[in-house]
Protein backbone atom coordinates (compact mmCIF):
# COMPACT_ATOMS: atom_id res chain seq x y z
CA UNK A 1 0.00 0.00 0.00
CA UNK A 2 2.60 2.24 0.95
CA UNK A 3 0.03 5.17 1.41
CA UNK A 4 2.37 7.55 4.17
CA UNK A 5 -0.34 10.71 4.46
CA UNK A 6 1.04 12.74 6.71
CA UNK A 7 0.09 15.86 6.95
CA UNK A 8 1.06 18.54 8.85
CA UNK A 9 2.97 19.28 12.15
CA UNK A 10 7.02 17.88 13.51
CA UNK A 11 7.74 14.80 13.04
CA UNK A 12 10.25 12.78 15.72
CA UNK A 13 11.74 9.82 13.68
CA UNK A 14 13.21 6.63 15.46
CA UNK A 15 15.29 4.19 13.54
CA UNK A 16 13.89 1.17 14.46
CA UNK A 17 15.13 -2.61 13.67
CA UNK A 18 12.66 -4.76 11.41
CA UNK A 19 13.19 -8.73 11.62
CA UNK A 20 14.05 -9.89 7.77
CA UNK A 21 10.79 -11.93 7.87
CA UNK A 22 8.19 -8.57 8.48
CA UNK A 23 6.77 -6.99 5.81
CA UNK A 24 6.19 -3.16 6.73
CA UNK A 25 4.37 -0.61 4.37
CA UNK A 26 4.94 3.37 4.71
CA UNK A 27 1.85 4.66 6.29
CA UNK A 28 1.47 1.38 8.47
CA UNK A 29 0.60 1.62 12.22
CA UNK A 30 3.54 -0.25 14.18
CA UNK A 31 4.18 -1.43 17.57
CA UNK A 32 7.38 -2.69 19.08
CA UNK A 33 8.19 -6.56 20.24
CA UNK A 34 11.12 -7.12 21.63
CA UNK A 35 13.63 -4.91 19.79
CA UNK A 36 11.81 -5.12 16.38
CA UNK A 37 9.09 -3.14 14.73
CA UNK A 38 6.05 -4.95 13.65
CA UNK A 39 2.97 -4.10 11.36
CA UNK A 40 -0.57 -3.57 13.87
CA UNK A 41 -1.88 -6.67 11.99
CA UNK A 42 0.74 -8.85 13.70
CA UNK A 43 -0.27 -8.05 16.83
CA UNK A 44 -1.50 -11.10 18.33
CA UNK A 45 -5.67 -11.36 19.34
CA UNK A 46 -6.99 -11.53 22.55
CA UNK A 47 -10.33 -12.17 23.16
CA UNK A 48 -11.78 -9.14 21.66
CA UNK A 49 -11.40 -6.00 19.75
CA UNK A 50 -11.43 -3.55 22.88
CA UNK A 51 -8.59 -6.26 24.83
CA UNK A 52 -6.59 -6.23 21.87
CA UNK A 53 -6.96 -2.30 21.44
CA UNK A 54 -5.61 -2.09 24.59
CA UNK A 55 -3.03 -4.19 24.35
CA UNK A 56 -1.85 -2.85 21.48
CA UNK A 57 -1.69 0.58 22.64
CA UNK A 58 0.85 -0.55 25.72
CA UNK A 59 3.41 -1.58 22.29
CA UNK A 60 2.10 1.51 20.32
CA UNK A 61 5.21 2.86 18.79
CA UNK A 62 4.07 5.06 15.58
CA UNK A 63 3.95 5.38 11.97
CA UNK A 64 6.30 3.80 9.14
CA UNK A 65 8.03 6.30 7.51
CA UNK A 66 9.52 3.52 5.25
CA UNK A 67 8.71 -0.31 3.63
CA UNK A 68 10.61 -2.73 5.24
CA UNK A 69 10.47 -5.59 1.87
CA UNK A 70 10.29 -9.41 3.24
CA UNK A 71 14.23 -9.89 3.05
CA UNK A 72 14.97 -6.63 3.96
CA UNK A 73 16.96 -6.38 7.69
CA UNK A 74 17.50 -2.76 7.56
CA UNK A 75 16.36 -0.35 9.72
CA UNK A 76 12.99 2.04 9.24
CA UNK A 77 12.40 4.95 10.32
CA UNK A 78 9.20 5.46 12.66
CA UNK A 79 7.49 9.01 13.57
CA UNK A 80 6.97 8.70 17.58
CA UNK A 81 5.44 12.59 17.89
CA UNK A 82 2.35 13.13 19.28
CA UNK A 83 2.59 16.77 17.04
CA UNK A 84 2.27 15.50 13.31
CA UNK A 85 -1.28 14.77 11.57
CA UNK A 86 -1.53 12.09 9.58
CA UNK A 87 -4.85 10.92 7.43
CA UNK A 88 -5.86 7.43 7.85
CA UNK A 89 -8.78 5.38 6.52
CA UNK A 90 -11.81 5.32 9.06
CA UNK A 91 -15.15 3.73 8.19
CA UNK A 92 -17.63 6.69 7.62
CA UNK A 93 -19.05 8.08 10.68
CA UNK A 94 -19.09 11.20 12.36
CA UNK A 95 -16.10 12.43 14.16
CA UNK A 96 -15.89 14.89 16.89
CA UNK A 97 -12.60 16.23 17.76
CA UNK A 98 -10.08 14.90 20.25
CA UNK A 99 -12.15 11.56 19.85
CA UNK A 100 -10.36 8.34 20.73
CA UNK A 101 -9.27 6.02 18.13
CA UNK A 102 -7.76 3.01 17.94
CA UNK A 103 -6.77 0.15 15.29
CA UNK A 104 -9.71 -1.06 13.12
CA UNK A 105 -10.48 -4.70 12.79
CA UNK A 106 -10.68 -7.11 10.12
CA UNK A 107 -11.76 -10.82 10.53
CA UNK A 108 -9.61 -11.36 14.09
CA UNK A 109 -6.95 -9.56 13.57
CA UNK A 110 -6.16 -5.40 13.59
CA UNK A 111 -5.66 -3.26 10.42
CA UNK A 112 -2.74 -1.55 9.50
CA UNK A 113 -3.88 1.68 8.22
CA UNK A 114 -7.59 1.79 9.10
CA UNK A 115 -9.05 3.43 12.40
CA UNK A 116 -12.06 3.03 14.71
CA UNK A 117 -13.68 5.03 17.20
CA UNK A 118 -11.87 3.15 20.77
CA UNK A 119 -12.35 3.55 24.86
CA UNK A 120 -9.55 6.64 25.77
CA UNK A 121 -8.26 3.87 27.86
CA UNK A 122 -6.99 1.59 24.63
CA UNK A 123 -6.54 4.59 22.31
CA UNK A 124 -3.21 5.36 19.97
CA UNK A 125 -5.14 8.53 18.47
CA UNK A 126 -7.27 11.26 18.44
CA UNK A 127 -9.71 12.98 15.98
CA UNK A 128 -7.63 15.85 14.66
CA UNK A 129 -10.91 17.30 13.44
CA UNK A 130 -14.41 17.13 13.16
CA UNK A 131 -16.55 15.41 10.77
CA UNK A 132 -20.07 14.82 9.46
CA UNK A 133 -20.42 11.63 8.59
CA UNK A 134 -19.75 10.51 4.76
CA UNK A 135 -15.64 10.60 5.15
CA UNK A 136 -13.83 7.70 4.50
CA UNK A 137 -10.61 9.44 5.85
CA UNK A 138 -9.91 11.48 8.79
CA UNK A 139 -7.17 13.96 10.58
CA UNK A 140 -5.70 12.28 13.37
CA UNK A 141 -2.97 12.69 15.81
CA UNK A 142 -0.95 9.67 17.88
CA UNK A 143 0.35 9.10 20.87
CA UNK A 144 3.34 6.91 21.17
CA UNK A 145 3.36 4.60 24.16
CA UNK A 146 7.60 5.35 23.68
CA UNK A 147 7.64 9.26 23.41
CA UNK A 148 7.57 10.57 26.79
CA UNK A 149 5.30 13.72 25.60
CA UNK A 150 2.58 11.53 24.29
CA UNK A 151 -0.98 11.16 25.91
CA UNK A 152 -0.24 7.34 25.88
CA UNK A 153 -1.28 6.59 29.56
CA UNK A 154 2.20 3.69 28.70
CA UNK A 155 4.31 6.55 27.67
CA UNK A 156 6.20 7.31 30.78
CA UNK A 157 9.73 7.06 31.85
CA UNK A 158 10.86 4.73 35.09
Amino acid sequence: MNRLRFRSGQVQLRKVRVDADTVIEAGDLVWLDGDDARPAKDFPWDTDLATTQAGFAEKFLGVAHQQSRSGDADPISVDVSPHSVYEFGVSPASFEIGQPLGPDENTGSLMNQQLEAAAASSAIARSAEYTAGSVGTLRVTFASAYAAGSANANAVLG
